[in-house]
């Protein structure tokens, strides 16, 4: 007896759809035009040469292994065609075709979230371009505010340099002139004048026996300070040397027992020193006394000459001056100037 002869095995066996349908179960009937998607999808390899066909290859399945649930109505044979290649692959593949939807949800998820995401980040954008347009036009404006205030600060430093420059020159022109004047009048100052006054500088004192304080008594001090009243005048000449005399305002009304006592030393009306009837603001008191006389400006004039002559020669003496003896010498021809305008009647409306 000869031995059973094998059948040969289908080539495609593990991957054609229609054994796997087969062998799970889930066998329907496909159109004849599945046929060559089918084909086209299998990846058959070339059968050998030597080999015999299957018996059930190429013959559509058995019509009993078929579900029962049959459509009633006819489907186009191109939506069949996708039915059966879909139900096709969902046999082939299994859990894979379940990952591959779930897959394809996460993707769609995805998407979604994509465009949900570019939208949000277009209206960020926008926002930050507006906000940036802002900013920018802020940063314009402030920068020609900047720009102004540094024209004008230009002009205003250039406008004090220019007016600090017009008193320099001023200033030089003032001090080229005083030189100018005071060369001159060195040239005219009278030399024996300021050799005495240099030998008393040597050793300053109040002696009138002195050259240069004896020709000051003799020329300003004197005449300065003779008044009418003679007698009243030598006290006033001893008090301004011994620098004891005190010259006061005069209250605007003066009580009755003040113009009692001082009614032997003339009024508000009539200058103690000169007789003289005169408005009298100021009134001298000597030493400790507690008199007091009533003087008119002209007098009042001529005592604060004098006055000012005695202190600063005194200030001279106690070593408070520290000039030359050029300026000083100057200083010292000035107060006895204002001696012989006083002298003269001249002297400021406020005296």
């Amino acid at each position: 007896m000869n031995p059973p002869e094998e059948r040969p095995s289908c080539p495609a066996r593990g991957k054609c759809p229609v054994y796997l349908a087969v062998s799970s179960g889930t066998v329907r009937y496909a159109p004849s035009g599945l046929g060559p998607a089918l084909e086209g999808s299998l990846g058959e390899e070339p059968p050998d040469s030597d080999s015999q066909p299957h018996p059930d290859e190429g013959r559509p399945p058995p019509l009993e292994a078929a579900p029962a649930s049959w459509k009633s109505r006819r489907e186009p044979p191109g939506a069949e065609a996708e039915a059966a290649a879909g139900e096709g692959t969902q046999g082939e593949e299994g859990p894979a075709a379940a990952a591959q939807l779930d897959v394809s949800r996460l993707c769609s998820s995805s998407m979604e979230i994509r465009e949900k995401g570019s939208e949000f980040l277009k209206e960020e954008l926008h926002k930050a371009q507006k906000e940036l347009k802002l900013k920018d036009e802020e940063c314009e404006r402030l920068c020609r505010v900047r720009e102004q205030l540094e024209r004008e600060l230009e002009e205003l430093t250039a406008s004090l340099f220019e007016e600090a420059h017009k008193m320099v020159r001023e200033a030089n022109t003032k001090q080229a002139a005083s030189e100018k004047q005071l060369k001159e009048a060195r040239g005219k100052v009278d030399t024996t004048l300021f050799a005495e006054f240099q030998a008393w500088r040597e050793s300053p004192s109040l002696d009138k026996d002195s050259a240069f304080l004896g020709r000051v008594y003799r020329e300003d001090v004197g005449p300065c300070l003779d008044f009418t009243a003679q007698e009243l005048s030598a006290l006033v000449r001893a008090a301004v040397e011994d620098n004891t005399l005190t010259i006061e305002p005069v209250a605007s009304h003066t009580p009755p027992t003040v113009k009692a006592a001082a009614a032997g030393y003339g009024s508000t009306n009539t200058c103690a020193l000169s007789g003289l009837a005169r408005a009298c603001r100021h009134r001298i008191r000597l030493g400790d006394s507690e008199s007091h006389y009533y003087i008119s400006p002209s007098s009042r004039a001529r005592i604060t000459a004098v006055c000012n002559f005695f202190t600063y020669i005194r200030y001279i003496q106690q070593g408070l001056v520290r000039q030359d003896a050029e300026p000083m010498f100057w200083e010292v021809t000035r107060l006895r100037k204002e001696m012989s305008l006083a002298k003269l009647g001249f002297f400021p409306q406020e005296a």
